[in-house]
């Protein structure tokens, strides 16, 4: 038996979603005050770390993390998306490689191509997905790789 219960409330004052599987706690989540992954903000560098390989960027209330920083430079300004959770005392990751997560889809603005989830075994349907997406999306400028959800959508 695979009976799956999700439970929404609040606790003191913060929003709070609970998966319960097979009467066992599987999955919490609690709102914080802090950033969560996913956020997209404008920041500027402000020092590199050359030890660590990265630089600190600053943004409006916080202050984030970015590895990988070839061509980047301290007073510059661009866009960056917190990549996880912060330690306490350490400031939060980022990325400067947007992605825009949805259920069938993420969009990779910097990053063009298709790519289809590797779960997707049947090659009639890699084919069709591949052809319903070159013929309605031929000229964007942004990348696409298909989620494993679009096997049954």
């Amino acid at each position: 038996m695979n009976s799956t219960r999700v439970f929404l409330d609040y606790i003191n004052g913060l929003e709070a979603a609970v998966q319960i599987v097979d009467g066992k706690l599987e999955d919490l989540f609690l709102e914080t005050d802090g950033f969560s992954p996913g956020t997209i903000f404008r920041a500027r560098v402000d020092r590199a770390v050359k030890g660590q390989g990265g630089v600190f960027v600053s943004f409006p209330g916080g202050v984030g993390f970015l590895k990988h920083i070839k061509g980047i430079s301290v007073g510059q300004r661009m866009l960056v998306q917190v990549s996880g959770y912060a330690e306490v005392g350490k400031a939060i990751p980022v990325t400067s490689r947007l992605l825009f997560k949805s259920r069938y889809v993420i969009v990779t603005p910097d990053a063009p191509g298709l790519n289809i989830s590797r779960n997707i075994k049947d090659e009639c349907l890699r084919k069709a997905l591949l052809d319903y997406f070159h013929d309605g999306l031929s000229s964007r400028s942004f990348g696409l790789i298909l989620r494993s959800s679009c096997e049954t959508a």
